[in-house]
């Protein structure tokens, strides 16, 4: 008499190619916080939200290329706030910038982000307070990498003020913030590498990236640095990219601060 077939699963051996224990990890899970810049929905109407938002892409394109964003919803009526996601996404996709998630929507306008691929973030997450880059308060640029470094990077030495001491190269794709304090960094700051604190910002070394001092609208913060090849210098809002900096004071040792709301550059000694 002919025997049904075994259908038992064979037992998976740990000594299969890929399942032994003592293989080295090929990835971590940690967690971090992140800062975005936020792009705060006033209106449904995306043509008129495209008519006012190119023309600042215009005005700074190295603010925009590659950066990830957050669509703010809580200002969006309450009823009838149908979004229209698949044209927002594409606008500012086409605009340079990567919209990564909302925050502060309906149920039902978190249902049609979520058909977008959008991921839904929760008020805890760490956001700039506006979108860039309206002249506020407001965090200028932020460039996505392909693996995105935590804002908190290692540091040499991390003070209760919140300030952050890094003695080592900034690479490209890394992002360091000093919440609350100064950031001072040890040696070089790579190009497509951002710099952020709420107070002041000290680089030893040759500044290729991008550095925004008082981020939270400290209007007496300051950037120092030895060699100025900067591609954009902010202080509390007030910005330039590196197309707007005299030749002269580039290669230089310079600081930038606001006098009377004019974003200033001087050379040092």
């Amino acid at each position: 008499m002919p025997t049904s077939p075994d259908t038992t699963a064979a037992p998976t051996s740990a000594a299969e190619p890929g399942v032994g224990s003592d293989l080295s990890p090929a990835f971590e899970l940690k967690a971090s916080s992140f800062t975005l810049p936020v792009i705060r929905l006033l209106a449904l109407d995306m043509d008129a939200v495209e008519a006012q938002l190119a023309p600042k892409v215009e005005q700074a394109p190295g603010f925009f290329r590659n950066t990830p964003v957050v669509i703010e919803l809580s200002a969006l009526p309450r009823e009838d706030g149908s979004v229209a996601f698949p044209q927002l996404v594409g606008m500012l996709r086409g605009l340079g910038m990567i919209p990564v998630g909302v925050r502060g929507g309906t149920a039902r306008q978190n249902e049609a982000a979520r058909a977008m691929e959008l991921a839904i973030l929760g008020d805890s997450t760490r956001v700039a307070r506006q979108a860039p880059p309206e002249p506020a308060p407001a965090r200028r640029d932020a460039e996505a990498s392909s693996a995105a470094a935590e804002t908190h990077a290692p540091a040499a030495g991390a003070g209760s003020s919140g300030s952050l001491l890094v003695d080592r190269p900034v690479r490209s794709g890394q992002r360091l913030y000093a919440a609350g304090g100064d950031l001072t960094v040890v040696g070089p700051v790579s190009s497509g590498a951002e710099l952020m604190a709420d107070g002041n910002i000290h680089v030893y070394g040759p500044l290729r990236g991008r550095v925004i001092a008082g981020l939270q609208g400290n209007l007496g913060a300051r950037i120092f640095c030895r060699d100025l090849q900067a591609e954009l210098v902010s202080v509390a809002g007030h910005y330039r990219v590196s197309e707007n900096i005299p030749a002269d004071l580039k290669g230089r040792s310079v600081q930038v601060f606001l006098d009377h709301q004019v974003l200033r550059i001087e050379p040092i000694g």
